[in-house]
């Protein structure tokens, strides 16, 4: 076995478990034992999203879901992840590590173009990586991801070598992520307006015509070469056609699927998954990997700097009832830092027990008085907790767990103020640090997650202005921590580390885990949706519409 597939074998265990939620949960609404269903050849499935519409497709600038779940459709990264847990060719046949870890040989496979005819080729992947690193594009998860290559030795066609700065054993496992997927050079060349519009690749769509606030047409690209894990055929997509409707309403979204308006839906509401059963719907459950949905406390500002304060914070918000009645069993809650689909995940449930009684002592302890309104105040400042939620980030379901989390709180003394806006609007309160408390889902690949978003250097904002450290932990036993696993190869080796410094974070009470990263898919009318084994995105290479 190649060191870099013994290297990442157990961090890749994770999407095994996670591909198979992603593909039994459909029996959830259907017969198993039923027949397949006839499908056809051709036709347009039309996909309702209630993720924000994305300002720009292009997945190198940003970093959002969004741009990830268009970009499955269209572009393709180096590597992916089978079923079976390894990581897997994708448009590169293998990477294999020097023996100090500072370099990267890559082979890519051959005979591949863009659908604007550049040939997919080292140099073009020398261009992506350029393209992530440019400051001008205002990448962030892109970024992160190829920060530590300083330069790209060009063999030839087929063949490089990426030179880091320091060793990075998580390198293929983010380069399998599709905000690190390869574009056009010819594209990128356009400028940054134009590839916007309708970013390059390899992939069995292409982009089509966008209605700003309305839809964007995917159409199936003909030439479609074969290299996707997931594809089941070779060639190109049964459909012709994607319509990529933005709905932000969930009631709307589901509407229009049980009146077969729409062949597709994300975020649904946790009533209308329990329901898929007896209505022909397939439910799809693919909780997304690395990081789990935290209540990130903000500990580089107050009051949150005081760890009596966070831990009092945590204390009285209670979540656990709240998870239970409001997501209908649809969501299990999270006491880890990290999503329960990754080995490495540590638990610690004693660390976040509800004590309302512990609350007011730790926050008596930290000379918070509480007023006569209801609300503790310390040297003339009320005990004031800003929290800005995305509405098309978090559910229905989610924003009234937070509403309950801020009538708890509210009982030992906490003014929690919610601040429900676009997910703009969320990125301009993170970017202005104006926030106590924010909900901070971040997707990856692997536990390399702990250092995006614990590292002190992630505090430093990326050029889009986003930085993953909400939190601002500065912990230099953390750093250290962080780092070494980052070097380390050595399977156990890694564990020991990873564990480590999730036993510090979690001490630290700088988030209050809630749940994984709820994913989830409803589909009608159409088989063979599948969750790619990476961020559990789903591809449409195989779906085909039914009769």
């Amino acid at each position: 076995m190649p060191l870099f597939r013994r290297a990442l074998l157990a961090l890749a265990l994770a999407s095994a478990a996670l591909l198979a939620a992603g593909c039994s949960a459909p029996s959830e609404g259907s017969d198993p034992s039923a027949a397949p269903a006839e499908t056809i050849e051709g036709g347009t499935l039309v996909y309702a999203t209630g993720y924000g519409e994305p300002s720009c497709l292009d997945p190198h600038v940003g970093g959002y879901w969004s741009q990830a779940l268009l970009a499955t459709q269209v572009l393709e990264p180096l590597f992916g992840r089978s079923a079976d847990g390894e990581i897997v060719p994708w448009l590169a046949e293998s990477g294999t590590p020097s023996e100090d870890g500072l370099s990267w040989d890559i082979v890519l496979k051959d005979g591949i173009a863009f659908t604007d005819g550049t040939p997919f080729d080292a140099e073009a992947v020398k261009a992506n990586i350029e393209h992530m690193q440019d400051p001008e594009t205002g990448s962030s998860t892109g970024r992160i991801a190829v920060k530590e290559i300083e330069s790209v030795d060009i063999v030839d066609d087929t063949h490089l070598t990426l030179n880091l700065s320091r060793p990075k054993s998580a390198l293929l496992e983010v380069l399998s992520q599709h905000w690190a997927a390869m574009e056009s050079p010819a594209g990128i060349e356009r400028g940054k307006d134009a590839n916007c519009q309708a970013p390059i690749g390899t992939g069995p769509f292409v982009y089509g015509e966008w209605t700003p606030q309305e839809s964007i047409l995917l159409t199936r690209n003909d030439d479609y070469v074969t290299t996707a894990p997931e594809a089941d055929h070779d060639g190109p997509a049964h459909l012709e056609a994607i319509e990529w409707r933005f709905i932000p309403d969930a009631a709307t979204r589901q509407a229009a699927l049980v009146s077969d308006e729409v062949q597709m839906v994300d975020s649904p509401l946790p009533t209308d998954i329990m329901a898929a059963e007896g209505q022909g719907i397939t439910h799809i459950n693919a909780p997304r990997a690395a990081a789990s949905n935290r209540v990130e406390l903000n500990m580089a500002q107050a009051p949150f700097d005081d760890i009596r304060v966070r831990e009092a914070f945590i204390r009285s918000a209670d979540p656990t009832p709240g998870i239970e009645t409001l997501f209908a069993g649809t969501a299990e809650r999270s006491y880890s830092v990290m999503s329960s689909m990754e080995p490495f995940a540590y638990s610690d449930e004693s660390l976040f027990s509800t004590d309302t009684e512990r609350a007011a002592e730790l926050l008596d302890e930290a000379g918070w008085v509480m007023g006569d309104d209801g609300i503790r105040e310390k040297d003339g400042k009320k005990l004031t907790v800003r929290f800005p939620v995305a509405s098309n980030q978090s559910t229905q379901a989610e924003q009234s767990l937070f509403e309950q989390i801020q009538a708890n709180t509210a009982k030992v003394g906490f003014d929690v103020q919610l601040n429900v806006t676009d997910l703009w609007g969320w990125y301009e309160n993170l970017f202005a640090y104006e926030y106590e408390a924010v909900s901070a889902p971040y997707t990856t690949v692997g536990p390399d997650v702990l250092r995006i978003t614990y590292h002190s250097d992630s505090r430093t904002p990326e050029p889009s202005g986003y930085f993953a450290n909400v939190s601002g932990m500065n912990d230099p036993e953390v750093d250290a921590l962080l780092d070494e696993a980052l070097a380390t190869t050595d399977e156990a080796g890694r564990k020991e580390l990873y564990t480590e410094a999730q036993k510090r974070i979690l001490e630290s009470y700088a988030a209050m885990p809630i749940y994984d990263e709820q994913n989830h898919y409803l589909t009608k009318g159409v088989e063979g949706v599948v969750p790619i084994a990476t961020i559990n995105t789903p591809t449409l290479i195989n779906a085909a519409l039914t009769k």
